[in-house]
């Protein structure tokens, strides 16, 4: 059974982005962006976004196909950093909920 795109894990290593499904390890795909070494990844709703040495790129989160890049120019080769995503704030405010609750039984 194939693993819906919200349950794969989406990491950046050696200037690739690579799906792995995270029950097995298996990797699914890889994607190389750059020769950059280090590659951020953020994912947003339907959208996996990937820096690596200066430049924006847009994945498709099903085969890690480059849908658009963006170089950033004027801004050097640099990282590039994320925001955390609101499913993460979602999460941390329901487990705080939580344990709220919990404490207070």
């Amino acid at each position: 059974m194939a693993k819906s795109q919200p349950d794969l894990l989406y990491i950046g290593v050696g200037g690739h982005a690579v799906a792995i499904d995270p029950s097995t390890g298996t990797e699914l795909w890889r994607t190389k962006l750059k020769a950059s070494t280090f590659v951020t990844i953020y994912r947003a709703g339907s959208g996996l976004f990937a820096g690596a040495g200066g430049e924006l790129f847009r994945l498709d989160p099903a085969s890690g196909d480059v849908l658009w890049s963006n170089k950033l120019k004027g801004l050097g080769m640099g990282l590039v950093a994320f925001t955390s995503s609101d499913e993460v704030a979602s999460f941390a405010a329901l487990q705080a909920q939580r344990a709220a609750v919990a404490a207070a039984t």
